[in-house]
């Protein structure tokens, strides 16, 4: 395995840590938690990198990145969730577009195909991937102000879920955007349309 899918596979494992710290209670593992995402979101940057640099693009490569990318973004949301900072119909229209273009990766597999993120899959990503970077400010800010500062107020935590709440919607749009453009450039994988 050259080093690019290693640090894909490394991304899933560090979902898992990121998820432990998450849940762990203290303002220390809150950071670890920070931490581990930020650190996991920089091995989605560089394997792609070095990859295109080093000549090592694969098929297993295409197929697992996006994967590890999702078990990542999707983690953290089910998290949030599951702490109450975000509405779970939001995730519910994420999974169900992840669900149904690993669907389709899957079926464009079985017959010999790989399909790569595009632009605007890219775009829906990095879309994601601010917004969790901001909801771990505000856990990471809303622990240290409760159990360090001893700070908090009903206007701090009102500003911060106004923010997230439309980051999440922003969030969504791309989201579903990505999913229809996949679905429209793909559509001869499950209809009968031949492409030239």
């Amino acid at each position: 395995m050259n080093l690019p899918n290693t640090l894909t596979m490394l991304r899933i494992v560090l979902a898992f840590a990121f998820i432990l710290f998450l849940f762990t209670d203290g303002l220390f593992y809150k950071i670890l938690a920070f931490a581990t995402f930020f650190l996991a979101s920089l091995t989605d940057l560089l394997d792609g990198f070095l990859a295109k640099r080093n000549n090592q693009i694969t098929d297993f490569g295409k197929l697992m990145d996006p994967i590890a990318d999702k078990i990542l973004i999707l983690s953290a949301f089910i998290a949030f969730v599951e702490l109450g900072i975000i509405p779970a119909w939001m995730v519910i229209v994420v999974i169900l577009r992840e669900v149904a273009i690993t669907a389709m990766r899957g079926l464009a597999y079985t017959k010999g195909k790989v399909i790569p993120a595009d632009g605007v899959g890219k775009h829906k990503t990095v879309s994601q991937v601010v917004t969790i970077f901001v909801i771990l400010l505000y856990i990471v800010f809303r622990e240290g102000t409760e159990s360090v500062f001893k700070f908090w107020t009903p206007s701090t935590a009102a500003t911060f879920g106004s923010t997230i709440y439309y980051l999440m919607i922003v969030a969504v749009i791309f989201t579903v955007i990505s999913g229809v453009s996949y679905l429209v450039k793909n559509r001869s994988l499950y209809s009968n349309e031949k492409r030239d």
